[in-house]
């Protein structure tokens, strides 16, 4: 390590040469005597050697802090002589006009539209990517390798497909910024073609029906938090997204109607999405009610009933019943659904799409549809929960019952 008492003793060579300080930070002595703060390091597997300013302008105290800042941009995979290039200059930019700003008003008018809480986190955690290295910049002066640059911090980690949705979510800001006059085109259009392309991933899920029998007699065997135990149950009957079920509250449920009502806050498209509710629901629902009425939350945390079973309880608890991640997820019980119940050509196609909460594109198509098949619905979720009922029963050796659980929270219930 240097001391400033070192530094000051150095002697000149006929050729520069470096004097070691630490964690790649060196002093770059000249023949003239000029000393200059380098510091040597790799990103994304390939060398760079950033420049950090000039002894003593520069203090070896403050080439420490500077090293120390390249570094941890280094661990969030920025490339600091990037930066340090892409941000040349911005004291002078108006700060309504840079990156930044013009994402932070997006961002309220997705807000203000309606987008569901769950969406907005992952916009803001996008955002969150381009900021360090563009947040500053002037939007209508971005230049295309600049957001490459961004992309490129996210892709170098094997997130591929989080870099696309990035290089979407870009392109939403900087359109914004057309639209309110800060930008004339959008530079992303220029960037097709240049990510690596993620492989498509479908969500595990079981579809054949005898192994859904399976999957729903080992549910009925399962002996964990109570609260998971009638999530795992009711889930399969109702295929709504984990994040709608777990967070489900008494007064969204309308027992008489045999209605519930997801408030629009709580969908990935922002719109309140009601879901009939079958026989056997019901009954499910009573009988948790009978324990968890003292919470909001229909599944309320063992740990506290102010607040929810957590986003990873379902998966778990399928892990615990031996089903793998590549086998079944809780998100899979919506692939079980959409499959079988399109396999039974006994619904009309918009109907199982509608009752899945998804989003009809085309603005004229989703007009028409404005009636959502309610009636048909309701028919099919009775139709789908005694389905259900079957691939149960299915194969089922006659002559053994079923155990009594324990629930320490609960008592003692029967399987329902």
């Amino acid at each position: 390590m240097l001391t400033d008492a070192a530094i000051r003793k150095l002697k000149v060579r006929d050729k520069p040469f470096k004097a070691a300080d630490m964690h790649g930070l060196y002093l770059l002595v000249h023949p003239n005597g000029a000393r200059y703060w380098r510091m040597d390091y790799r990103h994304a597997g390939k060398r760079g050697t950033l420049a950090l300013g000039v002894y003593p302008r520069v203090s070896l105290k403050a080439a420490r802090e500077k090293r120390a800042s390249a570094a941890d941009m280094l661990e969030k995979g920025i490339n600091p002589s990037v930066y340090k290039k892409i941000t040349r200059g911005l004291s002078s930019v108006p700060e309504a006009n840079t990156f930044k700003a013009v994402a932070e008003e997006w961002l309220e008018k997705c807000e203000a539209e309606g987008r569901s809480s769950s969406t907005m986190d992952k916009l803001r955690w996008l955002i969150g990517f381009a900021e360090p290295l563009i947040g500053g910049r002037p939007i209508g002066e971005l230049k295309a390798p600049e957001v490459l640059t961004v992309l490129r911090t996210v892709e170098v980690r094997g997130r591929y497909e989080t870099a696309r949705r990035l290089r979407s979510t870009c392109s939403s800001v900087i359109r914004y910024a057309i639209a309110t006059g800060r930008a004339e085109r959008d530079v992303t259009l220029d960037l097709r073609g240049a990510l690596i392309a993620p492989k498509v991933k479908h969500r595990a899920a079981l579809v054949e029906p005898q192994r859904v029998g399976e999957l729903l007699r080992a549910i009925d065997g399962y002996q964990g938090q109570p609260s998971v135990d009638f999530a795992l149950k009711i889930l399969p009957h109702v295929f709504v997204r984990p994040g709608e079920l777990r967070n489900a509250e008494w007064d969204e449920f309308d027992f008489d109607g045999t209605l519930w009502a997801i408030p629009g806050a709580r969908m990935k498209m922002g719109r309140e999405h009601n879901v009939p509710l079958s026989s056997q629901v019901l009954e499910l629902l009573r009988e948790l009610r009978l324990y968890t009425r003292h919470s909001r939350y229909l599944f309320p945390s063992i740990r506290s009933p102010d607040r929810p079973i957590s986003d990873n309880s379902i998966n778990a608890a399928l892990r615990r019943l031996g089903y793998a991640q590549n086998e079944m997820t809780a998100h899979g019980f919506r692939a079980i659904a959409s499959t079988l119940l399109n396999e039974s050509r006994k619904w009309h196609p918009d109907a199982i799409e509608r009752q899945l909460a998804h989003m009809e594109s085309n603005n004229v198509r989703r007009a028409y549809l404005r009636g959502e098949h309610w009636a048909e619905r309701v028919r099919m979720m009775q139709y789908w929960s005694d389905h259900l009922d079957k691939l149960r029963r299915a194969n089922v050796v006659r002559g053994k019952f079923t155990k009594e659980k324990s629930h320490p929270a609960f008592g003692r219930m029967k399987s329902v």
